[in-house]
């Protein structure tokens, strides 16, 4: 993560027209640096890249081996899953921040890119909450009522969601008697489905 100077997006795409309109979009407001395939991204990537754009599919590493790499190396980004595939239950285990079906529009991208940068400050159980809710949207989105209740994946995640919600209720503890915190808490987490 950056200390100084503007947030550090790392965009991951292997069509060079998006990837293009994507740097033209950001550069104003970010450092951009772009990555046409999974192991340029993997040179690219360290402790000052706050947020990933990452194409889900890419030839020779996916974006999804991409993210399991991010994620073992401990790298402290947040990821943003990019893709023309709909979203189905595979998603469940992936360890991203927010999904955007392709193509996004430049309002969507900053919006997301902003809320992403926002979550950096949080401690690892917020972000992990907001990461299983960013999953959970995602599914909301694309599928039936009637799909995800017959989905084990789906009612797994919903049982975790639950949990990681207690856990960060619990962490509040007195600051929870703080009405502008909690009020603060509580718009994040109610626009969270918003976009994703």
């Amino acid at each position: 993560m950056t200390d100084t100077g503007p947030p550090v997006v790392l965009v991951v795409e292997d069509e060079p027209d998006v990837a293009e309109t994507y740097r033209r979009w950001l550069e104003s407001t970010y450092d951009v640096r772009v990555a046409a395939d999974g192991a340029a991204a993997m040179d690219e990537l360290d402790e000052s890249v706050d947020v990933v754009l990452l194409d889900r599919m890419m030839p020779e590493m996916s974006g999804e081996e991409v993210l399991r790499e991010i994620r073992d190396r401990g790298i402290d980004c947040r990821v943003a899953m990019v893709s023309a595939v709909d979203p189905d239950f595979d998603i469940v285990e992936m360890g991203f921040d927010a999904y955007l079906t392709k193509p996004p529009d430049r309002e969507e991208l900053f919006e997301t890119i902003e809320r992403l940068v926002g979550r950096a400050e949080l401690d690892s159980d917020l972000q992990e909450y907001y990461s299983l809710v960013a999953r959970q949207s995602a599914l909301q989105t694309e599928k039936s009522e009637a799909e995800l209740e017959a989905s084990e994946e789906y009612s797994a995640l919903t049982d975790r969601i639950e949990a990681k919600r207690d856990a960060v209720d619990e962490e509040l503890g007195d600051m929870a008697s703080d009405t502008a915190f909690v009020g603060a808490v509580r718009e994040i987490m109610n626009g969270e489905g918003e976009g994703e």
